[in-house]
């Protein structure tokens, strides 16, 4: 049985990597006493599978992991003690908030899109003109490196919203205070091929900047899953949100 579980990843610990975080995960299935199966074959590993990877110092309301326990959850309630059990054993800055029984498709082939709020250090009324001007440009080049080549890239139509005024209660009150003297900017933008960073973004929106220099939080709220014809979020923090099927960039 394949369980999937979601945890938010805030604080201090946003500097911990992809990799240190899934060797967290591994030490915390044994601090709380839960044995992870393995694969069969010489090079036998734990059956963890881990989502889209987040940036170094980004953070996230909603990460998402599956595994296979052995032995398995005997019940509804075994998995809904999965979360309090798992927390407990946690770092500060990581909550495990769910655990449900996940389908047979892989969290990489379920998500299409991803929620980000960026924290930029410039002044709100220039970031709302530069979204503006973002929103207004038919293409959006970038440059990237790929197997130590240069390449330019079109973004544009991997970015389904732009927004500089959204209701920012979705976030925890302690981040909102710690970056009360940034503007703030939603995106929601996809995963498919090689996706959309939010450096990515910052570097379209303020070209020429080393994007960290400007950008002084990022945090993931959503990862948005498609069901039938309209994208869904089951892993985020509101309950449902429907996103364009054009690809288009929505701002204010």
């Amino acid at each position: 049985m394949k369980i999937r579980l979601s945890y938010s990843k805030i604080g201090k610990i946003r500097f911990l990597g992809h990799l240190d975080t899934a060797h967290l995960w591994e030490r915390a299935f044994r601090k709380a006493k839960l044995g992870v199966a393995v694969s069969a074959g010489f090079t036998p590993r734990p059956k963890l599978s881990f989502g889209l990877a987040l940036p170094t110092a980004g953070e996230s309301l909603v990460e998402v992991l599956d595994v296979v326990l052995d032995p398995a959850p005997s019940g509804e309630r075994d998995i809904d003690d999965l979360a309090p059990r798992l927390s407990a054993v946690m770092p500060a800055g990581v909550v495990v908030t769910g655990a449900w029984v996940a389908g047979p498709q892989s969290i990489q082939e379920d998500v299409v899109a991803t929620t980000w709020v960026l924290a930029i250090d410039r002044p709100a009324v220039e970031v709302q003109s530069r979204a503006a001007e973002l929103v207004a440009a038919p293409e959006i080049w970038i440059e990237r490196e790929r197997k130590g080549e240069r390449r330019h890239d079109d973004i544009r139509p991997g970015i389904f919203e732009l927004r500089t005024d959204f209701d920012p209660s979705v976030l925890p009150a302690d981040w909102r205070s710690e970056v009360s003297a940034s503007a703030l900017v939603e995106a929601v933008v996809t995963t498919s091929g090689r996706g959309v960073r939010p450096t990515e973004l910052v570097d379209a929106l303020f070209p020429g900047d080393e994007p960290w220099n400007v950008m002084s939080r990022v945090i993931r709220t959503h990862q948005w899953i498609e069901r039938t014809d309209a994208p869904c979020a089951p892993f985020s923090v509101r309950a449902r949100k429907e996103l364009s099927h054009e690809q288009r960039i929505a701002v204010g």
